[in-house]
Formats: C-alpha cells, structure tokens, sequence
C-alpha cells in the first residue's frame, strides 16, 4: 500500500478536502490562453520588493442570553476581533495591529455591554444561529482588514489572508490556504497536479456574488499528491486581462520566499512565515479570555 502524511498536523484539518464540491459558477478559462493549449506557466523576472500581508484573528468570550420582550431570550457572542498587517521589504516590521470587540446578536433591544475590563459594542447581524452569528463575527473582521490594508498599503503588493470579497485595495491579492470546491473544469484539473515549485495555472475567472480571476500556485514543500503545497490566489475583476496576468506572474515570483517548513509551522508550507507571525502578534493582543469572561459574569450580575 502507497500512502503519504499530510504536512499540516491533525488539529488544523486538512488543505484540501477529501471530496471537493463542484462549483455551479462555470469559469472563464480562456483568459491567457486557449483551454487546450492550458500548460503551467513559470514567470520570468523579479517578484515584488514590498508586501503587506493583511490577516485577521477572532475569539468568543461568551455566549450570552438576551432577554426579549416576548418573554424569551436571544442568542448573543461578546467577541474579541483584531485585524494587523507585516510589511516585508527586507526585513518584517509590524506595520498595523488593531483590536475590537462586539456582541453580535439579532435581539431586539440589545445594548453595548460594559466590563471593569472591556466593553462589547452592538454589532447587529440579520440571523440569529450561532453560524450567523460567527459570520458577522467574520465580516466584521474582513472590514478591518480591508481598512488597514487601504491606509498601510503604500505602493507595496497586498497580499491578504484568505479570499477576497467585494471591493478591495486596487491591486490586492486574496491568499487561500484551503481547498473545499472545485473551481476548474475536470479537463483542466490535471494541470494543477503537473505544477512545480514555483509556477501557477492560466488564469480562469469566476463570477458568483461578484467576479475575480483566480489562479493555483504551488509553493516550495513536499509534492507527494496533485494537491500538496498548492495555494489559490484571488484578484478583482475590475483589472483587464493583462495586468491581471501581470500581477499573478508578480505573485507567484514573490509567495515561494516566504514559504514555511514543517518544523517552523504546523501549516507548512501554505502558511507563510509572514502570516503566521501576524497571527501570533494578533492573537497576544486580544487580552486573557478567562478574565474577560469573569468580568462579563460579573457585568451580568
């Protein structure tokens, strides 16, 4: 029996999922080139001398419920947020780092709580289950990001973690870890396993609640199966197809640099040194979560 050990240790799942889902967007696929002629593509040139990798963090403090004038209660998160950026140009300097907090709940009636410690700013969100609930949480979040990312860009390629949503810094890449769907047609899906270290697929554009061209990339790390070391990337739509072309040659001379090695991250390699160092300046940053959590016992008292 022939098997591999996926890279990524056990509690962060996996990078790709053991079945993906079809996408029923169909993609444009003829953006660079004819989709028989579809080949990696490995840029010649230099990468960018600037980036700003923009990630964000989240935790619950608390659950909590909400009496309703009905007589009953609501479901609420008190939430701690924060959203940062790395600027890479040479060295890492902390370019940004900004923490939040909220309750977000669908109550009617609701009103900011306030701790000895902290205080929970309504955040209103339209659904009222605790998966509604923690995508406003993750909404909240991406706005954050997104702000930074518009005050510290400074003519440095953006690279944000995760996919990107709606209008964005001109020119920002969405970086994604994660593979859940498939995006490309089963005809052209075996390119992306023939990617070596360092090159990318043609670019292909998809358009669900809005549009963005995507790319895969592979990065410097273990290549044992179609998917290993591979990453998506994102750019907006509004760019025409040669600067989207010229901006994925950019990014896929520049991602392998930073790419992470197993003993370093547990996420090795998609989670670049850059990113998984902001997570962790963010994360130290959200306060102790057992004291917040007393104060707002405390608070409810």
């Amino acid at each position: 029996m022939k098997f591999t050990v996926e890279p990524w240790t056990p509690e962060y799942g996996t990078p790709t999922g053991a079945e993906l889902e079809e996408t029923a967007a169909v993609p444009e696929v003829d953006i660079e080139m004819p989709a028989r002629k579809w080949a990696p593509i490995a840029p010649a040139g230099r990468g960018a001398d600037s980036v700003l990798f923009v990630d964000g963090v989240r935790r619950v403090d608390a659950n909590v419920w909400i009496a309703q004038p009905d007589g009953t209660a609501a479901l609420g998160l008190c939430a701690t947020y924060a959203a940062g950026a790395v600027r890479c140009d040479g060295r890492a300097e902390l370019a940004a780092a900004e923490v939040r907090r909220g309750l977000f709940t669908a109550a009617t009636g609701a009103a900011p709580i306030v701790t000895r410690r902290a205080g929970y700013e309504v955040r209103a969100v339209a659904g009222s289950t605790p998966e509604e609930l923690w995508l406003g949480i993750q909404q909240r979040m991406g706005e954050a990001e997104k702000e930074i990312a518009a005050r510290r860009a400074d003519g440095a390629q953006v690279v944000i973690d995760g996919p990107l949503s709606g209008a964005q810094v001109r020119g920002a890449v969405g970086y994604v870890k994660t593979h859940r769907v498939h995006y490309l047609p089963p005809a052209l899906r075996p390119v992306i396993g023939n990617l070596e270290a360092g090159q990318r697929t043609p670019l292909f554009l998809t358009t669900t609640a809005w549009s963005r061209y995507s790319w895969y990339l592979r990065l410097p790390g273990p290549a044992d199966h179609a998917w290993a070391s591979v990453v998506r990337c994102e750019a907006a739509a509004d760019l025409d197809s040669t600067a989207a072309a010229e901006l994925a040659n950019r990014v896929t001379l520049t991602l392998p640099r930073f790419a992470s090695h197993g003993h370093k991250d547990p996420r090795a390699p998609q989670n670049l040194y850059p990113i998984g160092g902001l997570e962790r300046a963010l994360r130290r940053r959200l306060g102790d979560q057992a004291l917040l959590y007393r104060s707002l016992l405390a608070a409810a008292r």
